[in-house]
């Protein structure tokens, strides 16, 4: 157990925070066999991740990519020295590719929750932070994967029972070691409905259902996993989205002071105002005009050899033109038809600026 510390590992709430106790992690190690290939490993509520880094050092630290998500800053910024990614977000604010990892270590907050807390799930039975943590994270695991599922016995309901029955096989739970919480540890591996045994799923979820009503007590996890382990199986490639959706307020802050605003590219945006335009060379047609007016080419002060200064500001605006045609029909008959046409009209508004001018100051109109 290199990389534990006794700070860390103690089992204690804190802000809603229980870290999975020393004891616990231990035996829950010597249920896992990694695959010979890549693997990915999430915990969705690492704390300051020192259970992720166990599982990722017992695995094989050269053939594991450790992922994390913790809402503490304090908490992210110490787990983000244990592992591959750690984002500090709450976990509903994050974009994280379904189907990526072949373990999932949940941890999640324990608590209940109000309904306008749900966050778009609906729950039939208790709502409970265990359940929404379960609701938003289990899609994230790849089928074959290997879950492990750490809350308090009581929140065992029908509800919680049906989805772990329906979502994963080989399922066995026990009592947590550290005894405080009433924490059990679920494992089981996920699975497709069609591949489930439904004997085992009946008997599996008769057993967690008693437990949750306080009926049957679990045995402790076991010191030497009784069973084959579960084999952590390998990922094709490393999850292509894990962010969170909005910034973080010191990663806003760090991009601010690299960009240093929009300094930098002043010239880029307002040099095209401040560069000269060359004149023409020949006189403008009405098209011409009209074009360069809706562009907004013609603008800004001229002045004339005579010394006449105006200001002047380009449109264009479209009129209607209309023509009467009139034709006869076969039967004899005049049938009239009346044409509108589109023309676009070149007006400069011109301020006139001329010294000892006798519309000085006079805004004037040009067609």
């Amino acid at each position: 157990m290199a990389l534990m510390f006794t700070r860390i590992a103690r089992n204690f709430a804190k802000a809603g925070y229980f870290p999975t106790d020393e004891p616990t992690l231990e035996r829950c190690l010597s249920a896992l066999e990694p695959s010979p290939g890549l693997m990915c490993i999430l915990d969705p509520c690492a704390g300051e991740a020192a259970a992720i880094a166990e599982i990722a050092h017992d695995l094989g630290r050269d053939r594991v990519r450790s992922y994390a998500v913790e809402y503490d800053l304090e908490r992210a910024t110490n787990a983000r020295r244990l592992t591959d990614r750690c984002l500090h977000a709450d976990l509903m604010d994050t974009f994280i590719s379904r189907q990526a990892f072949g373990l999932l270590f949940l941890n999640p907050p324990y608590g209940d929750l109000v309904r306008d807390q749900c966050g778009g799930y609906e729950f039939h039975g208790r709502a409970r932070l265990e359940k929404l943590f379960y609701q938003r994270t289990f899609p994230l695991l790849q089928y074959d994967g290997v879950l492990i599922f750490i809350i308090p016995v009581y929140t065992l309901d029908a509800e919680l029972v049906g989805w772990l029955t329906r979502h994963f096989v080989e399922l066995r739970a026990y009592r947590a070691v550290e005894t405080k919480f009433k924490q059990v540890v679920i494992f089981g591996r996920r699975a497709r409905q069609r591949d489930q045994v439904t004997d085992d799923a009946r008997a599996v979820r008769a057993m967690l259902l008693k437990a949750g009503r306080g009926e049957a007590e679990l045995d402790e996890l076991p010191h030497e996993w009784p069973f084959l382990p579960y084999l952590i199986p390998s990922s094709l490639s490393e999850p292509e989205h894990f962010y969170r959706n909005s910034l973080e307020p010191e990663q806003f802050a760090a991009e601010v002071a690299r960009l240093k605003g929009l300094w930098p590219s002043l010239d880029m945006h307002l040099g095209v105002a401040q560069q000269s335009l060359r004149p023409p060379a020949r006189a403008l047609s009405r098209w011409h005009l009209a074009l360069a007016l809706a562009a907004g080419a013609i603008s800004g002060v001229v002045r004339a050899k005579s010394g006449r200064t105006l200001v002047v500001k380009g449109d264009t605006h479209k009129e209607k033109s209309s023509t009467t045609e009139y034709t006869k029909s076969e039967d004899g008959k005049t049938i009239e038809s009346r044409v509108l046409t589109d023309r676009f009209i070149p007006v400069i508004r011109a301020w006139d600026m001329t010294p000892g001018s006798a519309t000085l100051g006079q805004v004037l109109t040009i067609r």
